[in-house]
Parts: C-alpha cells; sequence; structure tokens
C-alpha cells in the first residue's frame, strides 16, 4: 500500500515567481517594524529607553499597563512579516492548517485589494515620523530623543515597501490570468 504524497508547497504552474526585488523589498518590509517592537519589549521589560525617569513612570509600562505595548509589538510584527505572503506559495495557497483558508487558492483581488489599502494606512501612519526630531519631547533626554526617531525611522519604509511588492504580486497574477 502507498501512501498519499503530502502537497508540497509549490505556486502553480501558471503563476510566474517573483522578481528577485520583489523577495528582498518582502524582506525588508517584514524587518521594519522590528526595531521599534524591541524597543517596546525593552520599555516593559523596565528600560527606561530614553525616557526620564519622570517620563517613564507617567506613560506607565508596569502591570497591566504593559499589555498594550507588548500586544502592539507582536501583532505590528505578525502583520509585517505578512508581507512576505506576496512572494511565497502560501500568498496564493495557504497551508491546510489555517482556518477557513487552508489549501484553498486565494483570490488575488482580495490579497491585492488589502495589500494595497495596508500601504496606504502605513504610509499615512508612519510618513508623519520623518518629522520626529521636529517636536520636542519633554519626557525624553536628548540621546533618548534621537535614538526613539532611529528606531522608528524603518517604519516609514514599510508602507512603500509594501506597496512595490503588492504591484508585484498583482502583475504576476495578472499575467497567469489567475
Amino acid at each position: 500500500m502507498t501512501t498519499p504524497r503530502p502537497a508540497t508547497a509549490v505556486l502553480p504552474p501558471t503563476v510566474p515567481a517573483p522578481p528577485r526585488w520583489a523577495v528582498h523589498a518582502a524582506h525588508a518590509a517584514a524587518v521594519t517594524a522590528l526595531p521599534a517592537g524591541l524597543w517596546r519589549l525593552a520599555l516593559v521589560l523596565g528600560r527606561h529607553g530614553g525616557y526620564t525617569d519622570a517620563g517613564y513612570h507617567a506613560v506607565g509600562f508596569t502591570g497591566w499597563d504593559a499589555v498594550w505595548p507588548l500586544t502592539l509589538s507582536v501583532l505590528t510584527e505578525a502583520l509585517a512579516l505578512l508581507t512576505l505572503g506576496l512572494v511565497r506559495p502560501w500568498g496564493t495557497v495557504p497551508p491546510r492548517w489555517i482556518p477557513f483558508l487552508g489549501g484553498r487558492p486565494v483570490a488575488p483581488r482580495r490579497v491585492v485589494l488589502a495589500a494595497s489599502l495596508g500601504a496606504a494606512a502605513l504610509t499615512a501612519l508612519w510618513t508623519p515620523f520623518l518629522a520626529w526630531w521636529a517636536v520636542p519631547h519633554p519626557n525624553m533626554t536628548p540621546l533618548g530623543h534621537l535614538l526613539v526617531g532611529f528606531l522608528y525611522l524603518p517604519a516609514v519604509a514599510w508602507g512603500p515597501l509594501l506597496a512595490a511588492v503588492t504591484v508585484s504580486y498583482h502583475r504576476r497574477h495578472r499575467a497567469a490570468g489567475a
């Protein structure tokens, strides 16, 4: 008796492989949220992370107040990692273990719509951080103010990177007629 071969995570033959630049852009987008997330985790662990003593205690990163920065860090990084789905096979056919979607092809138009809305929202959300250094932050030390600005700076690229990878995904699926 033979055992059935497991389904492999391979793109359907009609969908071309993503270009190298799109793969690199997707990986870059996936790590844009990491520096700020690690900073927030350090705050929860008791590091002042650039805040003055009074500023750190005023913001409150202890007890139940620590749940929000922890949740935000994990959720943000999970969303950033979803960008990889635009260049990986699971962005076309999710693995079987994913509830409701697993094993069935996803509608490329829905993926492109969701990713496009995400790219627009991220661009609108993070672009103002380019002016971080122009805004005074009295609860932070001068060095902390500089450090936090650089930790959040990669997030500014998240929206444009996601937009570029989304365009690549759209072109590949349009060319395949999927």
